[in-house]
């Protein structure tokens, strides 16, 4: 097939990727990246310290993480986002990697080259009613969770996050200690995986940037010896702990439209422990990579039957479901489609 013109519009927080955490950024550099690998002609709009084989176009050297004085930052998106919109003729198919909320809509009928949206939340029904007056913009949904809550919307398929399940080494055998990694925010759920690793008697790591919610809600909780403060890591350090896990617990109370470090620690063995929230049954083979649990108390009581499961079915299952080749299939046949609607 004829390869496709592509301008990729990634965040400008950070470079792509990013130096250690960022998951719109990571999935935005691994679609780049596989998209190139397949001939396509890929232009990449991001901060110019990001590392790409596609063609760089940046108006930033660095994000606006890196520098207070980038305000207001919703400026500094923009104005990367009109970059990529002022070519778009030399482009099939613009695609916006929303980590915040869609402002590309506001182009959707300023150009003949189609825009489409991928969200990295889980919206509010308000959100999604402000969002319902452009019900010809095309977006893709990264589950069938999120694609549920954009009900209304012109959804044009739903493609899983995919993720380099090469970089993810297998631990056959891992340390004993439980692990916590993500943001420190009330609804990623740090408090209650204290609470879960207290109850079951198991050491508990925990790995993120320091927030402010830490300092307040979770540090008084760290004592370094049952429950460990690790800090943020990199990608080779969560490699790493993910391995020496016996297990990811996962007690999200804010439901998620993916999870993408549940998919991450599957790639290592190590299986998870997860709340039914958001779209958890959609990445957990429940039984098999980990056990979804209704509430706390069942996750405490399933936590020994977890750490039983079979490590390497755990990874095997990963790399057949979350492999990057499968999301970049997934995006190339979205663009196909929405490029071929133009021509008609």
């Amino acid at each position: 097939m004829k390869p496709l013109r592509i301008a990729h519009v990634g965040p400008v927080a950070t470079s792509i990727p990013p130096p250690k955490s960022g998951s719109v950024e990571m999935m935005t550099s691994l679609l780049t990246e596989g998209l190139v690998a397949r001939g396509h002609d890929v232009t990449l709009f991001a901060t110019g310290d990001s590392t790409t084989a596609a063609k760089l176009h940046a108006l930033y050297q660095h994000g606006y993480r890196d520098d207070d004085a980038m305000w207001p930052w919703e400026m500094y998106e923009l104005l990367n986002l009109a970059a990529a919109v002022e070519r778009e003729r030399a482009f099939d198919i613009v695609h916006y990697e929303a980590e915040y909320y869609p402002m590309s809509l506001a182009f959707s009928r300023l150009t003949r080259t189609p825009i489409l949206h991928t969200l990295h939340y889980a919206p509010s029904a308000s959100e999604v009613e402000l969002w319902s007056r452009y019900p010809e913009a095309p977006f893709v949904a990264i589950s069938n969770e999120q694609a549920r809550l954009l009900n209304g919307l012109y959804i044009v398929g739903t493609v899983h996050h995919g993720i380099d399940t090469d970089a993810f080494t297998f631990n056959e055998r891992p340390d004993d200690y439980a692990l916590f990694l993500g943001r420190f925010t009330e609804g990623k759920g740090p408090v209650q995986a204290i609470e879960v690793a207290r109850r079951a008697g198991v050491k508990l790591v925990m790995s993120a940037a320091n927030e402010t919610y830490y300092e307040e809600c979770v540090a008084p909780l760290v004592d370094g010896s049952r429950v460990v403060y690790f800090g943020e890591a990199d990608h080779a350090a969560k490699v790493k702990l993910y391995g020496g896990a016996r297990a990811l617990v996962y007690p999200v109370q804010s439901p998620e439209p993916f999870g993408l470090v549940l998919v991450e620690a599957m790639a290592c063995g190590t299986p998870v422990a997860a709340l039914d929230r958001g779209a958890v049954r959609e990445i957990v083979d429940d039984g098999v990579t980990g056990c979804v649990f209704e509430d706390l108390d069942a996750m405490i009581a399933g936590l020994p039957h977890v750490f039983s499961l079979d490590r390497r079915r755990v990874r095997q299952r990963a790399v057949e479901r979350f492999g990057v080749a499968r999301m970049v299939s997934g995006y190339e046949d979205i663009y196909r489609k929405l490029a071929d609607q133009r021509r008609d």
